[in-house]
């Protein structure tokens, strides 16, 4: 019923302003409107990092930027959720308005800048959280004035490792003045050196290893995905997620929109980032976890990143749109795929068109 209503609703929500919308939605889902999923088939299990994941569809970092609503998230279906991007001190982000909708490309586009409570408030929301089942991680990122942006995701693992099942180095987005310089090869590896430290560092600390993954840009050459890729790989990086936003606008039906400055995610972004994925996944073979992002409006889309080669995908713009009755029509697909291909389980379907994808033309 409440999953009804929640529907009913959308096409209000998509009526009025899209950042009131959005608060809107975390409202509504603190207040527990939102419907409550069955247990998942066992066939859509994934056991990564000494984690078991129910099934996984997870929500992309920006749904829940201050750790207000993850178990409601998790309630509601979802095998994970990813919070933030939170950074060390609050900050308020770009001026308003940041949020714009593109309704005939099905996409939107932000430039947020990080608006976020900071550290210590989500630290204090998370630790009262902790024991409750589910599976949360934290997605980190810099000050837009830092001095030193390394020492702020520095910050963001000690923060956050005690009460985090993943962490997320969020390097990628283009609404942070500079931020993707750090994806340069050069400061890309006085980055992770730093990271891995402190990761190694607290896993001493609290006695388990808190798995840190690589957020990128999906804007990316090849010849500089490759290098990332193999930096990250080398220094030991336990993920990556692909990927962020775009900043290109290419086949955009709302030209108008589209001059907005900021990140485009949604339809649009699928193809460009399911590419990348499985250059990703090609590049560093079956057993580094891979996260998939962008664009999913659809179980197909689903599918398809995971035959790309995503072990977990992360949905956020697609519920823009499609609304929370979309993760279980992505479950009921992978469950008709997995029995139509002959897996046993979802797992089995990793990466079984990299190929294809990896070669599609950019």
């Amino acid at each position: 019923m409440i999953s009804g209503l929640m529907d009913l609703g959308r096409p209000l929500l998509l009526a009025i302003d899209p950042e009131t919308a959005h608060s809107l939605a975390i409202r509504a889902l603190a207040a527990g409107l939102h419907p409550r999923a069955r247990a998942d088939d066992p066939r859509l299990s994934r056991h990564l990092w000494d984690l078991d994941f129910p099934n996984p569809i997870g929500t992309a970092a920006g749904l829940d930027k201050n750790g207000e609503v993850p178990d409601a998230i998790l309630a509601c279906g979802f095998g994970f959720a990813e919070i933030g991007t939170v950074t060390p001190r609050p900050q308020p982000g770009n001026p308003k308005p940041r949020l714009f909708r593109l309704l005939p490309d099905r996409s939107v586009i932000n430039r947020f800048g990080f608006n976020n409570a900071g550290s210590e408030a989500v630290l204090q929301r998370l630790a009262a959280r902790r024991g409750r089942p589910g599976i949360v991680g934290v997605n980190i990122g810099a000050n837009k004035d830092a001095a030193d942006r390394i020492a702020d995701y520095v910050a963001g693992i000690r923060t956050f490792a005690p009460v985090a099942d993943y962490l997320a180095v969020n390097i990628s987005s283009p609404n942070t003045p500079g931020l993707r310089d750090l994806q340069a090869v050069a400061a890309l590896t006085d980055l992770l050196d730093a990271v891995r430290e402190a990761r190694d560092e607290e896993h001493a600390k609290i006695g388990r290893k808190v798995p840190v993954a690589l957020k990128l840009a999906p804007d990316l050459a090849d010849a500089d995905l490759d290098d990332i890729v193999e930096k990250a790989v080398s220094a030991g990086i336990d993920a990556m997620i692909v990927s962020n936003t775009t900043i290109a606008r290419d086949g955009l039906v709302d030209r108008r929109t589209a001059r907005e400055t900021g990140g485009l995610s949604g339809r649009p972004l699928f193809n460009r980032s399911t590419r990348m994925l499985a250059r990703v996944r090609r590049a560093v073979g079956p057993d580094l976890p891979l996260i998939g992002v962008g664009g999913i409006d659809t179980p197909k889309a689903a599918w398809q990143k995971i035959a790309a080669g995503a072990d977990l995908i992360q949905l956020y713009t697609g519920l823009v749109y499609e609304g929370f009755g979309l993760i279980g029509r992505i479950k009921q697909e992978f469950l008709r795929k997995t029995e139509r291909e002959g897996h046993r389980d979802i797992a089995e379907a990793v990466g079984t068109e990299t190929a294809r994808w990896a070669d599609t033309n950019p």
